[in-house]
């Protein structure tokens, strides 16, 4: 059973999500920037207008990844020791990743990329934000008890 009741698991765990795109995965989207790996286009703490509502990238980001946190906060729950932080880095390359890839072109009107040359990038990325959203859930005590 969870430390906390399961709605205040969701909040804690949407805030854990946003707070580690924010941090983890923008540090890496900015590593990646600086070393001349990551796609064209993509830059860290992006404030561009995202559609259809407007908001800057970021928060548009950090909004999806506070909602990945959620759902993976329930899947992953029973996990612990090393397994925790495993899956939380898996899942979290490995998921995100693939909807990034296969699902959100399509609802964009967007071709699919090439897999082979965005998967690497995409699931480094997106792993930073798996481990940074397990070490958040930790430091705020959204865990097992």
């Amino acid at each position: 059973m969870l430390k906390t009741s399961p709605l205040k698991f969701a909040a804690l765990a949407f805030v854990c999500g946003f707070l580690a795109t924010v941090i983890f995965h923008q540090f890496v989207v900015l590593a990646l920037n600086m070393t001349g790996l990551m796609p064209a286009g993509f830059k860290p703490w992006s404030l561009d207008p995202v559609a259809p509502l407007g908001v800057p990238a970021i928060i548009s980001k950090a909004f999806w990844g506070g909602l990945w946190a959620i759902l993976l906060g329930y899947l992953l729950n029973t996990a612990t020791g090393a397994r925790y932080w495993l899956a939380w880095t898996f899942w979290g390359a490995v998921a995100l990743s693939l909807v990034a890839i296969f699902v959100v072109p399509q609802l964009k009107g967007q071709p699919v990329p090439d897999f082979m040359s965005r998967f690497p990038v995409y699931a480094a990325v997106n792993a930073a934000w798996g481990f940074g959203t397990a070490l958040l859930l930790r430091i705020f005590g959204a865990t097992r008890a």
